[in-house]
Order: structure tokens, then sequence, then C-alpha cells
């Protein structure tokens, strides 16, 4: 039997310690449904949540918070604020190992090393390898939260570090399970570029020489969201798979009453 939520107006504010929250909400999806407002939601991290966001999201309802982070990143930003009531689920969808002595130099680094790693496209084709590995080696992971969806775990928040890329991955084949388009999917994973939204870049050296305009244009790559990024991402489901049904199907083991379930939980009645 579907789980009858009420509807929850679509709001954005501006949290003080979490970045790129947002209601998935109102998005078109299959049939002319759209995303109910209140069933998804993505951000950044929730490690430094003030009271008066962990009271904003208290108050959402939230059945349970996907965290994609790895341990690495856990360390250093902290672990989530607990929210009463709420299940807290780790799915890692990058290796704590990967990029260990990469992401070293970025935090580290000087100008002559990050052209060395990012320089001359570097940091793109990085990211971009990065978005296909995810779809094409993490499918166990996106099928756990697919049926954890379906089952019992919604209203759902998904986050990663910055809510970007790993959360957006996660987000966007949510997204795709329920019939949404891929544009729709673009340009709400583009507001992640938004100023208020946008990851607080953090160096050891913060002063205005580390933090150089040129530092942060060989940085830009990696903490933007790009359309490029996800393309490569709808590219590796439709060459490995032949398109999304077989991706959900084969890739992810999702039966049809499986995604009707899905539907039943995030879309609208209409």
């Amino acid at each position: 039997m579907t789980q009858q939520l009420p509807q929850i107006p679509s709001t954005e504010p501006e949290l003080t310690g979490v970045r790129n929250f947002r209601d998935l909400g109102g998005l078109p999806a299959a049939d002319g449904r759209r995303v109910r407002h209140g069933r998804l939601f993505r951000s950044g991290h929730l490690a430094h949540a003030t009271a008066e966001d962990a009271a904003f999201l208290d108050g959402l309802g939230l059945h349970t918070v996907f965290d994609f982070r790895n341990e690495t990143d856990r360390r250093l930003d902290g672990l989530d604020v607990e929210l009463p009531g709420v299940r807290s689920v780790n799915i890692p969808l990058s290796d704590p190992a990967d990029g260990a002595e990469f992401w070293h130099v970025v935090r580290d680094g000087d100008v002559s090393q990050l052209h060395a790693i990012l320089g001359d496209g570097k940091g793109v084709n990085r990211m971009i390898a990065s978005y296909r590995s995810i779809i094409l080696d993490r499918t166990a992971e996106h099928s756990r939260v697919l049926h954890a969806l379906a089952e019992d775990s919604v209203p759902a928040l998904m986050h990663c570090a910055a809510g970007k890329d790993r959360a957006g991955l996660a987000i966007a084949v949510s997204l795709l399970a329920v019939g949404v388009g891929r544009e729709e999917i673009e340009a709400d994973y583009l507001k992640s570029n938004d100023a208020h939204r946008r990851y607080k870049v953090r160096r050891s050296d913060m002063s205005a020489k580390g933090m150089s305009d040129e530092v942060m244009e060989l940085l830009n790559p990696l903490f933007g969201a790009r359309a490029e990024y996800l393309s490569a991402a709808f590219a590796v489901i439709d060459e490995t798979w032949g398109g999304t049904d077989r991706y959900f199907s084969e890739g992810l083991k999702l039966s049809h009453g499986t995604r009707e379930r899905l539907r039943d939980r995030l879309l609208d009645e209409s």
C-alpha cells in the first residue's frame, strides 16, 4: 500500500551550515506526473549544520539520509548531525584510497604542481572518468538506493561532500528511474554552480596567493558542475546497456514492479 505523506510546499532556504540544499519536487516525470514536493531532497554534507539548520531538516519529516561520502571524507568534514528518528545510511560511492596523492596536491600543492595534474584539460578529463566509473562500477550501490526508496525510505535526503558529484549521480539515477527527462535532470544538476550553493574550496594555504585566480581556475573543473560530466554518465548507460530501461533491469536489477513502486513513492497522483 502506497504511503500517504503530506505535500510540503516548495521551499529553498539558504541554510547556514549546509550547502546546495534543494527539494526535487516539481520536476516533470513520466505520464504527465511530477516529482512530489517533500519526497526527495539533495544537499552537501550535514556535518556543519547549525541548530537552526537541524531544526529545519527535522521539520521535513525525513525517513532516511543517504550519505555517499567515503571514510576519508567523513574524517575530513565530520559526521552528519543527528536528526531524531531519521535513519542514516552511509553508502560510499568512491574509494577512500582513490587519488589520495592527487587530492593531497589539490589541497597543498603550489601552482606548478596544480598545473601538472590539472592543466591542459587534465582536471576535466579526470572528472569525466570519475562520472563514467561511478555509473559503471557502482551499480550495486545505486540498486540498493533505489530499492530502499521503493520500499520505505521516503522522504529521503541524498548528499555527499558538496552535493554535486556522487549525490548528483544518485539523484540523476533516481530521477531517470521515475521518468524525469535528461534535460530536466541536467538543469537541476547545474544549479550546484549557483553562488550560494557552490562548495567552499578549502586549501592549506588560504592566503591570496594560495587562492589566487590562477589557482582557482585550475581547481574549477573539480568543484564546478559541468554538463559534459553528466553527459558522460548518460553516455555510459547508453554504451553499456543500450538505454535506461536495460540499465535499470539488467544493471541495477530493478523489476517492473519496483519501478512502479518508486513512481508511487516519488511522483504525484495526477
